[in-house]
């Protein structure tokens, strides 16, 4: 028995793939499904899932950063989306395949045959590897919608300098200099944004790398930013912080 998760930020997409997975498709068993990506990444280390159909149009955490966060990698994938971008073609050329939606039943057949034959060496790592770097340079400044109160706003990373945490909220100063307070974790947000630009370097704060102008080790360990911020920096987070600025 193949043991998958569904991961969809849409219920009714969910609800569709489980009807046609239950009907069509004897050989695999749904262990769980999710509409917050930020919780299956943690469901995917923790239950180590044969299969993953995953959703790549997320507005919250698409796909590609699921991917990128998570620790276990050893699973057939299969993407399921309602178009047919660069994306999924940079997916197929890498032998992971996807499903578009709605999901036609002799495809989804097809992919969990896929699954069959290669289920003694489901590894994602190679293929995923390759897969995120032809997609990281057109992905990297997707925009992020956070939600407030009574509005939306639209945000491209490149345009956050940092996040502060301030208990079950944070505070996002952009480039501009001004801010906006969301409720949201900051560790939800270093979910979100790309770790190889976001570096957590204090429990309080979240960092975009590509703004830090100087590294300062006297009387305590700090960065200063573009616009003349200074930021501390944790003991546990000095020799990491300093790999990843040289790799800059």
């Amino acid at each position: 028995m193949i043991r998958a998760i569904i991961v969809d930020d849409e219920l009714t997409a969910i609800k569709s793939l489980q009807w046609e997975i239950t009907n069509f498709c004897d050989d695999i068993e749904i262990i769980d499904s999710f509409t917050n990506p930020i919780e299956a990444v943690s469901a995917i280390n923790y239950l180590k899932p044969d299969c993953v159909f995953l959703d790549i149009e997320m507005p919250e955490m698409d796909g590609f950063k699921l991917l990128n966060q998570l620790e276990y990698h050893k699973f057939d994938l299969i993407i399921t989306s309602a178009y047919d971008s660069y994306a999924l073609k940079a997916f197929k050329e890498s032998a992971i395949d996807y499903l578009l939606k709605p999901v036609d039943t002799d495809d989804l057949i097809k992919a969990v045959s896929k699954i069959k034959v290669h289920k003694t060496d489901n590894l994602l790592g190679e293929k995923f590897a390759q897969a995120l770097a032809k997609i990281h340079a057109m992905n990297k400044d997707k925009t992020i919608t956070f939600s407030l109160k009574g509005r939306n706003i639209f945000v491209k990373p490149s345009e956050i300098m940092y996040c502060k945490s301030d208990g079950n909220y944070t505070e996002i100063i952009f480039t501009d200099n001004s801010s906006e307070m969301i409720s949201k974790k900051v560790k939800d947000l270093e979910l979100m944004l790309d770790n190889a630009v976001f570096f957590r370097i204090h429990n309080s704060y979240l960092v975009n790398l590509n703004l830090i102008k100087e590294y300062v080790r006297n009387e305590g360990h700090y960065v200063i930013l573009d616009n003349g911020t200074n930021l501390p920096v944790s003991r546990s987070k000095k020799k990491e912080l300093l790999q990843k600025l040289h790799q800059f």
